[in-house]
C-alpha cells in the first residue's frame, strides 16, 4: 500500500465515520425531540401544580387561623370553667355553713 492508497483509504474511513456519526445524531434528535403537544402538556401540568400549591398555601393559612381561634376559645372556656368551679366551691361552702347554722339552731 503506497502513500496515495493510504490517504484515499483514510479519507474513506473518516468520511464513513463522519456520516455514521451524523446519522446517529439525527436519529437521536429525531426520537428525543419535544413536540408542541408535549410543551402544551408540560405547560398545563405546570399550571395545575401552581394552582395546587396556591390551594395548599391557602389551606395551611386557614389551618393556622383556625388553630388560633380554637386556642382562644379553649382558653376562654377554661377560664369560664375555672370561674364556674370557683362559684360551685363557694356555693358548697355557703351551703355547708348554712346547714351548720340550721343544725346549731335546731339543737
Amino acid at each position: 500500500m503506497n502513500r496515495t492508497e493510504f490517504v484515499i483509504v483514510t479519507v474513506i474511513v473518516l468520511t464513513a465515520a463522519f456520516a455514521l456519526g451524523w446519522f446517529v445524531n439525527w436519529l437521536i434528535h429525531r426520537f428525543t425531540r419535544v413536540t408542541q403537544a408535549d410543551l402544551g402538556e408540560l405547560e398545563r401540568m405546570a399550571q395545575s401544580l401552581h394552582e395546587a400549591e396556591e390551594t395548599r398555601d391557602q389551606a395551611i393559612a386557614y389551618i393556622h387561623q383556625r388553630d388560633e381561634e380554637v386556642g382562644r376559645e379553649m382558653a376562654q372556656l377554661q377560664a369560664e370553667l375555672r370561674a364556674a368551679m370557683e362559684g360551685l366551691r363557694n356555693a358548697r361552702h355557703e351551703s355547708d355553713m348554712l346547714r351548720h347554722q340550721l343544725e346549731a339552731r335546731g339543737n
